[in-house]
């Protein structure tokens, strides 16, 4: 069948990898989320964001559902939420959030990545002055005036708003505010009617690490092993692009 019919189905491996984690990891926000707040997203800002979220990927509505009716259940797990913090090769700062059941497996194969790759996993807190947690919000900027939405959003916290490309070159609208200011920023966008495609805490980097080709590859071996761990929920870094 030639080399372009295995170079496509290994993108579409790929693709299909890709949501299997992304579904594994909204389940558990969503689980989280309801154990916090109860099983109704009108009620429960969490749970009606990660709703948001799991239909920006087309995660199927029976498998959010099911989450959430798992979630409901005394006897169903809880997570832990942990950050750890350390440094890849070359200098890179690497962050990593994870949501877990078991602790000890969670910080064991944590550990194992950054050794395996040459790198060195820090103290808590360690990078807080590399990273800054904020909150950010994607939505279609078609038919909006955004400078007149900018001016309108300041009072919920505004600090920044740009448009960029996403990952098929359509233009996405960005907004950032800080992380206590969320809540706000989220009500506010509602009460708009601006349908938001995607609202998480990411965490920015305030500064990069300069790295060759030869070194981003070194770098991005304990990103891939980090972001392959089904208890890993994000993984940010500040290597310059």
């Amino acid at each position: 069948m030639g080399r372009a019919f295995e170079f496509r189905k290994e993108r579409k491996f790929k693709r299909w990898a890709k949501m299997a984690i992304q579904f594994t990891r909204l389940g558990k926000e969503i689980a989280m989320a309801v154990k916090a707040g109860g099983p109704h997203p009108e009620s429960n800002a969490r749970l009606r964001t990660a709703i948001q979220n799991s239909k920006a990927v087309n995660m199927p509505k029976d498998r959010v559902e099911a989450a959430i009716k798992r979630a409901s259940s005394k006897e169903e797990k809880d997570y832990e939420e942990i950050v750890y913090e350390g440094y890849a090769q070359h200098g890179v700062a690497v962050l990593v959030e994870t949501a877990t059941d078991n602790t000890n497996r969670t910080v064991a194969n944590v550990r194992s990545y950054f050794n395996k790759t040459g790198g060195t996993l820090g103290k808590t807190g360690s990078l807080d002055f590399v990273f800054s947690r904020k909150s950010v919000f994607l939505f279609d900027p078609k038919d909006l005036d955004l400078e007149e939405l900018e001016f309108e959003l300041i009072d919920a916290g505004l600090e920044d708003l740009f448009v960029e490309a996403d990952e098929e070159g359509h233009d996405i609208a960005v907004i950032h505010t800080s992380f206590e200011d969320f809540g706000k920023m989220q009500k506010m966008l509602e009460e708009k009617g601006i349908e938001v495609k995607s609202a998480k805490l990411e965490r920015i980097a305030l500064s990069t690490t300069e790295v060759s080709e030869e070194q981003a590859a070194d770098v991005l071996k304990l990103i891939d092993k980090l972001e392959e761990d089904d208890d890993v929920q994000a993984v940010y870094h500040n290597m310059a692009e």
